[in-house]
């Protein structure tokens, strides 16, 4: 059967649900395509394709799998772009999109809070193919604005940034980008359905698809989406980025995640039900607590005006514990009391924690984590899904009571 093409629906959870793509036999969830390598029964066929993209025609999976064909499209329906490019990793798709567009002598301005794998690779990484990196406070327009030179190709940021949830100004960004002819490259790892960078002014959008879109912590992943042209650029023989550094995700693992993504919605909105659940409450307990949500949080009349308000305001909190050794202490404690998991990465059914400056945000100097704000006593939740949220809030305080913390 042939694949229904999707309405244009507003609204990522209408786009998703839209998409219609059925299996061989008409099985509800798409064929997986085991093959590495596909026949053609002309000599011209093949040809033609190491030219160009012929829709419906198919190589080798290192350039396109049509299994890895049907995420990339749902994807791109997710942040409403023209297409997407899907990786084995979130770092493979940072890396690729950047390395699509950068050479030698060639600058980028990010954010200075970011993933610290990101933070490594700007910074350790690409100054040996001398392209090196400006960090600023996203957040200051003027500052940007004066590390802009004639060799600035990319403006980089998180849509909420990671650790501190930083809530980036999209828009305003956006227009610097246009002023200065730079492309604007947006990770919403942290905070798919509820901001579409690409509405707001994005020109790419990067995910790690292992967190809240697969949501079972079970593989890794990743996408880029945004313009038709530049994702085709990517996948060019003869020069694109993710076809000749070959980051190249498995078919099943791409079905897997295709099939995790339609209830992503569902998820979303119940991870961040637990999440404000959570943040009001330590907060009220006297914590120093970074979420949007809260009307403390010094960018939460800017989410106010670029969420799409059905889902909320994310799954991640952050909090100060005081210290390194209060914070490493409390999180054994919580693991024990069963509010979760004492471990990196987010988006799992069950809650996860850790201390960001020793474990995902390690890569940044002591020096630079202090500058901008991440004290050694912070602890980063991913907040599960939890049935009863409140249950687990009481086992959070039983904790906190037991170290004399409240």
């Amino acid at each position: 059967m042939n694949n229904m093409e999707p309405e244009k629906i507003t609204g990522p959870a209408g786009r998703i649900q839209d998409y219609l793509v059925f299996g061989e036999f008409g099985g509800v969830n798409p064929s997986i395509e085991d093959s590495s390598t596909f026949t053609f029964l002309s000599v011209e066929k093949m040809e033609e394709l190491f030219e160009h993209e012929i829709e419906g025609c198919f190589l080798y999976s290192r350039h396109l799998n049509p299994t890895v064909y049907h995420l990339a499209k749902a994807m791109a329906l997710l942040e409403n772009t023209e297409d997407a490019q899907i990786t084995a990793s979130g770092m493979a798709a940072i890396s690729c999109a950047i390395l699509q567009i950068c050479q030698t002598g060639d600058e980028i301005i990010s954010s200075r809070t970011i993933y610290g794998g990101t933070y490594a690779l700007l910074k350790n990484f690409l100054p040996k193919f001398g392209i090196n990196t400006h960090f600023v406070n996203i957040l200051d327009l003027d500052l940007i604005r004066s590390k802009i030179n004639s060799n600035t190709k990319i403006l980089y940021c998180e849509t909420v940034s990671n650790p501190l949830l930083e809530v980036a100004d999209i828009p305003a960004l956006r227009q610097l980008a246009d002023e200065f002819g730079l492309t604007l490259i947006v990770d919403n790892t942290f905070s798919p359905m509820i901001i579409q960078p690409y509405e707001l002014g994005a020109h790419l959008i990067v995910h790690s698809l292992t967190k809240y879109i697969n949501g079972s912590s079970d593989c890794v992943a990743g996408a880029v989406c945004g313009k038709h042209d530049f994702i085709l650029g990517m996948k060019d023989v003869h020069s694109g980025s993710a076809m000749l550094l070959g980051p190249v995700l498995d078919s099943i693992r791409a079905a897997s995640i295709l099939k995790n993504l339609r209830t992503l919605h569902i998820r979303i909105k119940q991870h961040s039900r637990n999440a404000l659940f959570f943040s009001e409450n330590l907060e009220k307990l006297g914590f120093k607590v970074f979420y949007p949500g809260l009307s403390s949080h010094p960018q939460h009349e800017k989410i106010l005006k670029f969420m799409n308000q059905d889902y909320g305001f994310g799954g991640m909190l952050t909090f100060d514990a005081g210290s390194a050794e209060t914070a490493n202490s409390l999180m054994i404690k919580m693991q024990d009391h069963l509010i979760g998991y004492f471990a990196v990465s987010l988006g799992f059914y069950k809650t996860l924690f850790s201390s960001p400056g020793h474990s995902t945000s390690s890569e940044i100097p002591e020096d630079e984590q202090i500058a901008m704000g991440m004290s050694p006593g912070l602890i980063r939740m991913s907040i599960g899904l939890d049935n009863d949220i409140a249950r687990s809030f009481d086992r959070m305080k039983e904790c906190l009571k037991e170290m004399d913390l409240i």
